[in-house]
């Protein structure tokens, strides 16, 4: 049995699995709001109870060094060594998030997985990976000639780079709300998406309509109400939000996809990104994906892929548990399942 999760910002998913027949078998899962709790450890008692994994590994928002981690978002330091003497289990990893969304892409079946441009899929080598959130993770997949192997980035903390008039000014507004800098993570990612709702209403004087302003007031993710209301044409400043938002996310995914040429293909992973898949599919992210001057047509040569199952990053995490277990111990419960 194999302890896997996904530590984020606000929330924490833990999931239990086993194998059958090579393939991870979900037994069960549950999301616990992370500020409730003093950290990992009490949050993966909790969920055990009387269950006893061989093996863990957690995907967490960050550049993991020696098996230890500090979270920005939360008070939170995790260490692999303590981890394991606490809980009791003979092996604990920690890996970065997008990592761990990397090693799920591979356990993923066609449905779990929306194709947004075909490119040319006969290609094959690095894949890039993105994925807005409650942040915005930046991976790659490396190609060494018989599988892709996920390295992490923080490339979602790289410098903005606004491409028009409307992303300059966007630019100079986040830069007076935040006093100073600005990374890609302030425009693409839950924070992102309110930070152009407030630049469209206070720089450019959109409306905001007294029902829209209540939705918001009463809502307990105000990016909810405008994806909802933009994705259905009722209000103009949630849809300026929403084409503001996905050009901008195209653009740095092409960033991405030219800096590690990702002629395998381009995933697009993230909470965020199965909520306004709709959106994604009018041509607005692909065209600002592709546009890259004299490099354009090698972007238009590269699949798009959105991921659309939410677990991918746990399953990667189990994946790689079992994985890395596997080297270390000699003992491979992945392949003991198989029936020959």
């Amino acid at each position: 049995m194999i302890l896997a999760g996904d530590v984020g910002g606000t929330k924490v998913h833990l999931a239990l699995y086993d194998f059958a027949n090579g393939q991870l078998i979900h037994i069960r899962d549950e999301k616990y709001p992370a500020k409730e709790y003093s950290g990992l450890e009490e949050i993966a008692k909790e969920f055990l109870a009387a269950d006893k994994p061989t093996s863990a590994c957690f995907g967490v928002p960050g550049p993991v060094r020696d098996g230890r981690l500090r979270l920005t978002n939360l008070p939170w330091t995790l260490d692999s060594r303590e981890l394991q003497t606490g809980l009791d289990i003979p092996y604990v990893f920690l890996i970065n998030d997008l990592e761990a969304n990397g090693y799920g892409i591979a356990e993923l079946k066609p449905d779990q997985v929306y194709t947004l441009a075909e490119g040319d899929p006969s290609q094959t080598g690095n894949r890039a990976l993105i994925a807005a959130g409650t942040g915005l993770g930046e991976g790659l997949l490396t190609w060494n000639g018989r599988h892709h192997m996920p390295y992490p980035s923080e490339g979602g903390h790289a410098d903005f780079a606004p491409r028009n008039e409307d992303e300059i000014d966007l630019l100079r507004f986040l830069q007076q709300k935040y006093n100073g800098r600005i990374s890609w993570e302030r425009v693409i990612s839950g924070m992102g998406m309110t930070n152009i709702f407030e630049f469209l209403r206070d720089v450019r004087g959109l409306e905001v309509p007294a029902w829209l302003g209540e939705q918001i007031a009463a809502a307990h993710d105000p990016n909810s109400v405008i994806t909802e209301n933009g994705l259905a044409a009722k209000s103009e400043i949630c849809e300026k939000t929403l084409d503001m938002f996905v050009s901008v996310y195209g653009a740095e995914s092409g960033n991405l996809a030219l800096k590690i040429l990702s002629v395998g293909g381009l995933y697009v992973g993230g909470g965020i990104a199965p909520r306004i898949l709709e959106k994604l599919k009018d041509g607005t992210f692909i065209k600002a994906f592709t546009d890259k001057g004299r490099l354009s047509q090698l972007l238009i040569n590269m699949p798009v892929r959105v991921i659309l199952e939410p677990y991918a990053a746990v399953i990667g995490a189990a994946a790689y548990a079992e994985a890395r277990a596997a080297e270390i111990s000699g003992i491979s419960p992945r392949a003991a399942s198989i029936q020959f």
